[in-house]
Parts: C-alpha cells; structure tokens; sequence
C-alpha cells in the first residue's frame, strides 16, 4: 500500500512540474536556474511528502544563476528536473548553497524517494560527495528525466543558491584550480601571522600582536566561511559550528580596530576619535554576547555583525583621511592595505546585506582584499620594524629591497620546501642503510630497517613529483648531465622493489642484458625517478602473481647504448577509458579504486615528461583485470675515456689521513655524514655545525676537502663559501674543494653554488657511492694541481 502511494504521490509530483521543461546539461540552452523555481514556506516545517502532495504552493522563478535570499530563517523547497538524451549513463557533480548553510537535502523522486543530506548541521559524513561545499554526485540514466527537489534551511545566516553542474573532469579540475587558489590564499595570512607573532614576542610592540591575532582571525572566519571549520573540527555540526562564523568576524573585526589604533597611534594623533572605537567595541561586545542567548538572537546578530564591520571600516578611513587632511604622515602602503582590505570587505558585506549581486567575485571579494591587504600592510610592517631596530639596537638595520622579495619569492619558497622535506629523509634513510649494512644485525631487525628504507624511498619520490610538477607546467624542468653507472641504479631499485613483492608474495624477477655499460652520461637522478615510478606502480596495482622487470641494451653509432625496458604485472590493469587519462595530473582522482591503492596520481605523468627530456619513449599496453606492460625507451651516451674512468674511481691508498671538513648543523645528518665517511679509507673527519665554524676550523688545520651544507644558522653555506674563495684564509684554503651537499634540490640553487665557487653539487638523500666518486674527483683533481 505504501509504495502504491508513493507511485501516486511520483506521478502528482511530475504532473505538478510540468510547467518547467527538464533541463539537458548537453543541449539545453540557458543555465540551470532559469529550469527551476523556490518557494518560501517561512518558518514551517515541511516533509518532502507534503510538499510533494500541496498543490497551494506558489513557486517562483530564480532571478540568477546565484539567486540571493539574504539573511534569513525561513524554509526554502527548489525544484527543477533535469533530462539525458544520450545513449550513455551520465554522471554529474551538482554544486549549490554556501558551505555555511544549516540544512540542504536533496530528494530524488522516484517511485522511491532518495534523500541526500549535505549543510553543515548535519553530519559531514553522511554526505554522498565527501567534500567542503555543498555537492551531490547525481546519475541520470540514459534517455531519461529526474525530477528534483531541494529542501534549504538557515538560523540566520545569508543565504545564496548557485545551481551548478559540473561532469566529472571539469569538477576535478575546478577542485584543483580551487585548491590551489586557497592554498595561496590561506599560505599568505598563516605566513603573515606566524611572522609578526613572532616579531611581537622579540620587539614587544603591541602592533604587531594586534596585526597578527587579526591575520589569524582573518583565515579562520575564512576557512568557517569555506567549510573547512566544519569538515575538520566539527564534523557532526552542532552548537559552536553554527556560530564559528560570527565568532571568528567578531575577533577580526575588533582586532582590526586595536591594529589600526596602535599603529595609527589615533590616541596621541586623534585622540577624540577614541568614543567612536569604543562605541564599536561596545557593540562588538553586545554581538557577542547575542550568538549565545536565543535562537532569535542570533538571527539578529547576523546583520548586526556585517553593519558592525561596515561602520569600522567606514571608521577606519575617516581615521586615515583625518590624518591626511592635518597633514599627518601615513604610511602609504598602510593606506593602499586599508584601501584594499575596505573595498574587498565592503563588497562582502554589501552581498551578505543584498546590496549587490552575488557572483564570483563578490562572493570571494573578502579574500581577495584581504590577501592584498595583508601583502601590502606586510610591506607597511617592515618601515616598522626598520624603525623599531634603529632605536633599539642602533647597530642593525632592515634593508629589504621590495623587488628583489618579489621577483625571488618563488625561489625561496621552493628552495626552502626542498630542504625542509629532504633534510630528515637523508637522517631516515641514512640511518637505515646504515643499518642495513650492519653484519651484526639478525635479519629480523634488517627486515625492519628495509621497510623504513623502502618508505623513505616512496616519500622521497612523492617529494621529488611534487616539486617537479610546477617545473613542468611551467616548462622549468632540465635533465642534468653526470656521468653514472645504471646496474648499481637499477639493482638498488630493483631490490627496493623485490622486498615490497615478496612482502604481497608476488612473484619478482629482474632479467638485465649482460651488454649494459658500466658508465653511461645523463641525469641519474631523473633515470632513477622514471624506472622507480613505474616499477612503482606494477608493484602497487598487483595483489596476486607476478611483477618482472626486463632490460635490453642496443650499442648505436656515436657511442648511443638505448635502453630498453619492460615492466610486467598481472594487477588490475585497465580499460580504455581509463588508460586515456592514465598520463593526465592527478589521474588516481578519478579511479573508483583511490582509497585501495592510493597515490597523488603524477607519476607516469611525471615519468612520461622525463622520458621525452631523454629523448626516448613510453608506451603502455594494459587488460583490465588481466595486467598491465609498460615499454620504455631511454638512450644514454656511453661514457668511453678510460683515463676519465681511471680518475673518477682512484681512491687514496696513502697511509696518510684525508682530512675532511663537514659542515652541517643538522645533528642527525651529522651522524649520517659520520657513517658514510668511515668506509672512505684514512678518512679523519671533523664536523662544524655552521659556517662561522667552518672558517675558525680552516683557520686552524689543514683540509683535503670541505662537505658543505647550505642552510644553517649563524652563517649559511653560501656566506662560507664566499669567505674561503676570497682568498682571506689563505692560498691553500683558497682553492680547497668544496661540495656543496644540501637538500635544496632547485636548479637555482645548483647554479648559485657553483656561480660563488663551489667544485661540485650533490642532493640528499646522500648516495654513498656517488659521494665517493663526486670526493674522488675532487681531492684527485686538486692534488694534481698542488703538484
């Protein structure tokens, strides 16, 4: 009998709609919101049934494609249809709402009806997209039509309605797009506000707690704006989630004011504009207390914060443009922040008011003044400090040259990303090859270590795509050119990879041509990252049979050895329509089996753009549920000198000691240094654990060779290196070598080091055997020369 009613209830509902005609993704012209209607209910509470089964409602159309409610507690139901004329199923991401709303449900009507809880009251993990905003994953069957309808609910708060379909690809990539824009957008104030906490904590300025309470304040209103609060910290909604929103304005807008108050110094300078503050502060005071009191309360509370933060900011440009009138100096990037940060929160609370249209840029008009703003008070920021340091300390001063931080921002940031991340990967992996190599150690504890080792690896490669994936959009990514030797490459992978087969008792084999030449010229790091992405990915794909790694080696004319790889697996493989994207950024997004296998989805993208520096190819051929091939073709230039080969591996067989100056401030790589060097004969190794120590150690005793870290307190590698190459330590330490062995893994910084007069450059994680050959080299080429 229910279901007979609910057939009844379907076919009412259809005949009900049948003044709106279906909207088609693929063919409709318009926007979705012109194929929809809302009705207001006020503050009565509907079934999905009962408005299903009234026929007095009275639907309206929207009025855009992001149609504005205002502040509002009222009950909202939109309805539209939508319609697949294809022959295929369809698969669509349905955006909506603010990430804020209390309570968006969509019900599919059907014989039976489906419902689709989303809104931040309730439970984030009933969602069916497990997503920040308002989503729903929709399927629409083919040569169908889907009737909708949608249930909006809020205490208050306003609220805007955007209809957006997006199919899978563009969804993603608008989720990209989105979260690098945040990124960006939450990296700066978290940045700002770490950085002048800071300065408070040694200066003691009140301005600068003020300014970095009020950045922070600023990007958690943000990130409860966004969903973000809600998806990581209140997850079931509830009481303090609803009211993040107006908490977090309240701190920032009174934190603004004391910001502005001190660094304008309105006390001294205007000191009768001090009620105003205050009569802002008192209302501040009142909002807060009214988010706690009632239901009705913080209704109220809403419009009352947004008018609170217009009339601070209409205060705030009186303030300036006072002091401009009497002629008091204002710093100018001060003003331009102000200026900034007034228009994009002007059009924020214009929008939330109903003043303007809501669009994309209205809609994110806060961040974008607010980010200028914090670049631009950050500028402001540094007169002050300047100036604070002249009258303390009277020895320094801040001398930053704006465009200089401007156009090497990019390069600091990543040069710093790559130490940070590598520095503990080289003490990890250090340690566990150490391990490894101990004859003392039971194979239970080496077994152990290799699994540390093997975790390292993968992190390490994940490392390396990251940081290469900017290069290659950017088109900033080149091969280096050394000379290695490709078996102790590849049977280190290949033993990396044979212990996580064994570990998923696979079946693993590696076949190498017996041809392969001991010592070929190309980038080793590269011809490492590419066979151990794919290997990778056999390995990872593969939960039953085998995984082997084939290598064939052809001699060319103009000493060219190509080489020829095969890596096979019997794991899950794939269809067509996945093998299509299989090159595409990101690509594990959009397989169903992402949680099973993970990954970040760059590798064969990566790998493929490597293969194509190489001048070589890539082809993939693959089964679904039968096994994945993947050939590659890479040719390296065979290294042929005798002598070069005969100088590179010589290795003192003196009884004479080498002494070696490592400098590294890092302890645990201190320690890795240490083990790797006592396997190089006579080695005598003294540590500095920055470079001021370096030079009272050269001034001291006599080196063969200085390892130099970069990136160390007190004075960095670079200032050391200048020092030496000056000649100021003398003729001998003048010309000592030097390589350079840091974790700063960026072009930049490669040519910098060997600009200032660096013999040699490598990157941790330290290889043993290339340290060895890079000190050979080196200590070899300098005796000659003394001699």
């Amino acid at each position: 009998m229910k279901q007979i009613l609910l057939l009844i209830t379907y076919l009412l509902a259809c005949n009900s709609y049948a003044q709106k005609p279906a909207f088609d993704p693929e063919s409709s012209t318009g926007q979705l919101f012109q194929y929809s209607e809302y009705v207001d209910v006020d503050k009565t509470i509907y079934t999905i049934e009962d408005i299903l089964a009234n026929d007095l409602l009275t639907y309206k159309n929207l009025e855009s494609a992001n149609h504005d409610f205002g502040f509002t507690s009222d009950n909202y139901w939109v309805r539209f249809a939508l319609k697949n004329s294809s022959n295929t199923d369809k698969t669509y991401y349905f955006e909506t709402g603010r990430p804020v709303t209390d309570i968006i449900n969509l019900y599919e009507i059907n014989t039976n009806i489906i419902k689709y809880q989303n809104g931040d009251q309730n439970a984030f993990a009933a969602r069916n997209v497990e997503h920040r905003q308002i989503v729903f994953k929709l399927t629409l069957q083919a040569h169908s039509e889907q009737l909708y309808f949608m249930e909006i609910s809020s205490d208050g708060e306003a609220i805007n309605l955007p209809l957006t379909l997006y199919n899978e690809s563009s969804f993603f990539i608008s989720n990209y797009k989105q979260q690098l824009f945040l990124g960006l957008f939450y990296g700066v104030l978290l940045l700002a506000g770490f950085i002048y906490l800071i300065f408070y904590n040694s200066l003691k300025n009140k301005t600068f707690l003020y300014y970095g309470i009020y950045v922070f304040s600023i990007a958690l209103m943000q990130a409860a704006l966004d969903g973000f609060i809600y998806q990581y910290v209140f997850p079931n909604g509830g009481f303090f989630n609803s009211r993040m929103v107006l908490i977090t304005a309240i701190s920032s807008n009174f934190f603004l004011l004391k910001y502005c108050e001190h660094f304008l110094k309105t006390n001294f300078n205007l000191p009768h504009y001090k009620k105003a503050y205050n009569a802002i502060y008192i209302s501040l005071t009142v909002s807060f207390v009214m988010i706690f009191i009632s239901p009705k309360a913080l209704e109220l509370a809403y419009p009352i914060c947004n008018l609170n933060g217009l009339f601070s900011l209409i205060l705030i440009l009186t303030t300036v443009f006072t002091m401009w009138y009497k002629r008091i100096s204002v710093d100018i990037y001060f003003s331009l922040g102000v200026m900034f940060l007034v228009a994009g929160l002007l059009g924020f609370v214009m929008n939330n008011l109903g003043l303007l249209p809501s669009n994309f840029y209205t809609l994110n008009s806060s961040k974008f003044g607010s980010g200028i703003e914090v670049v631009l008070l950050s500028l402001s920021m540094t007169k002050l400090i300047k100036k604070l340091r002249k009258d303390n300390e009277k020895a320094q001063a801040l001398a930053l040259k704006k465009s200089e931080e401007i156009s090497e921002l990019k390069t600091y940031f990543m040069s710093n990303i790559s130490h940070e991340l590598r520095t503990p990967i080289n003490a990890i992996m250090g340690m566990a090859e150490s391990a490894l190599s101990d004859n003392n150690n039971i194979n239970e504890n080496k077994d152990k270590f290799q699994i540390i080792k093997n975790a390292s690896l993968s992190l390490l490669s994940n490392v390396n795509d990251i940081l290469d994936f900017e290069r290659i959009e950017k088109n900033q990514l080149h091969l280096n050119k050394e000379e290695f030797n490709p078996k102790l490459i590849l049977k280190e992978i290949s033993n990396n990879w044979k212990f996580e087969a064994n570990k998923k008792e696979l079946n693993y084999s590696f076949q190498m041509d017996s041809e392969i030449p001991t010592k070929v010229s190309g980038d080793p790091e590269r011809f490492t990252q590419i066979i151990n992405n794919v290997l990778a990915n056999a390995v990872k794909f593969t939960n039953e049979g085998y995984v082997h790694l084939k290598l064939k080696c052809l001699t060319q004319p103009n000493d060219i050895s190509r080489f020829y790889f095969q890596i096979s697996d019997s794991g899950v493989g794939m269809d067509q329509e996945s093998k299509a994207h299989i090159f595409d950024s990101f690509n594990q997004m959009r397989l169903n089996n992402k949680r099973q296998f993970g990954g970040i989805g760059l590798g064969l993208t990566i790998s493929k753009h490597l293969i194509t520096l190489f001048n070589g190819k890539l082809q993939v051929e693959s089964i679904a549920n039968k096994g994945t091939d993947v050939f590659i073709e890479i040719p390296l230039k065979k290294v042929v000198s005798a002598l070069s080969d005969k100088k590179s591996n010589v290795i003192n067989t003196t009884d004479s000691p080498v002494e070696i100056l490592v400098v590294e401030d890092n302890k645990l790589n201190q320690l890795v240094m240490q083990k790797l060097l006592s396997n190089y004969p006579n080695a005598s190794i003294t540590i500095a654990e920055n470079g001021k120590q370096a030079i009272v150690a050269l001034k001291t005793k006599a080196y063969n060779l200085v390892l130099m870290d970069l990136q160390m307190p007190i004075m960095n590698g670079y200032e050391a290196t200048a020092i030496i190459r000056s000649g100021d330590l003398g003729e001998l330490n003048n010309n000592i070598p030097i390589i350079a062995v840091t974790a700063d893994a960026t072009d930049a910084t490669k040519q910098r080091v060997l600009r200032l007069g660096m013999n040699d450059y490598m990157t941790k994680p330290v290889k043993k055997e290339l340290l060895f050959e890079k000190m050979n080299a080196c200590i070899n080429t300098h005796n000659l020369n003394v001699a």
